[in-house]
């Protein structure tokens, strides 16, 4: 019998949606081969956003046994607690390193980039943010994490350097949105499927 595939879990960025372009590519790709992913429409502040995430982590997990994490931005930051505290695998897009200190110059009222919605960014929240921060990976080997040196919104030299003992992709050029994504798919998921992702301890 086949093995059945993992849940997948995508965690899109800040101000972004379940619209955004990089989520809509991995959703098409997942639906063309038959495999479960959700992504859910982070609209809550950090505390907020982490819970609704391990709910839905662990609601898949006990379907299927098994989980994969992919995180953009924000959610790459998110994916990567998430994937340390559950011990899976997660493969991350332009992560943010220290968000805490990033919006610490967008404290106020922000508008979602696909929604309009408004946004408060308080200080509260940055100190959620670094509450769930993972200063040491336990398990560097799990992540892959694409970078592009052109990404506008944050220094991708933090992210490689946390990541350095992770499977590390850095592509000249580009921008935070991470040009290119949909064509990175195939070896994004080779990377997170060929692997036993375990389950939940």
């Amino acid at each position: 019998m086949a093995r059945q595939p993992p849940y997948i879990l995508y965690a899109h960025g800040f101000l972004s949606s379940p619209q955004s372009a990089k989520a809509q590519q991995t959703l098409a790709y997942c639906n063309a081969q038959g495999w479960d992913i959700d992504i859910p429409f982070l609209d809550k502040g950090p505390a907020a956003s982490i819970a609704q995430l391990r709910e839905h982590l662990e609601r898949g997990l006990a379907r299927h046994g098994s989980a994969v994490l992919l995180g953009s931005s924000l959610g790459g930051y998110y994916a990567t607690r998430l994937a340390d505290e559950f011990g899976l695998h997660a493969a991350l897009i332009n992560p943010a390193v220290r968000p805490y200190l990033l919006l610490r110059d967008r404290l106020g009222v922000q508008t979602n980039f696909h929604t309009g919605e408004q946004h408060h960014v308080t200080e509260d929240q940055l100190q959620e943010l670094l509450d769930i921060e993972v200063v040491d990976l336990r398990t560097p080997e799990r992540f892959l994490v694409l970078l592009q040196t052109g990404d506008e919104t944050l220094d991708y030299r933090e992210a490689a350097q946390k990541y350095a003992q992770s499977a590390l992709r850095i592509s000249e050029g580009g921008d935070h949105s991470f040009q290119g994504f949909e064509q990175a798919l195939p070896a994004v998921f080779d990377f997170l499927l060929s692997r036993n992702a375990p389950k939940a301890r």
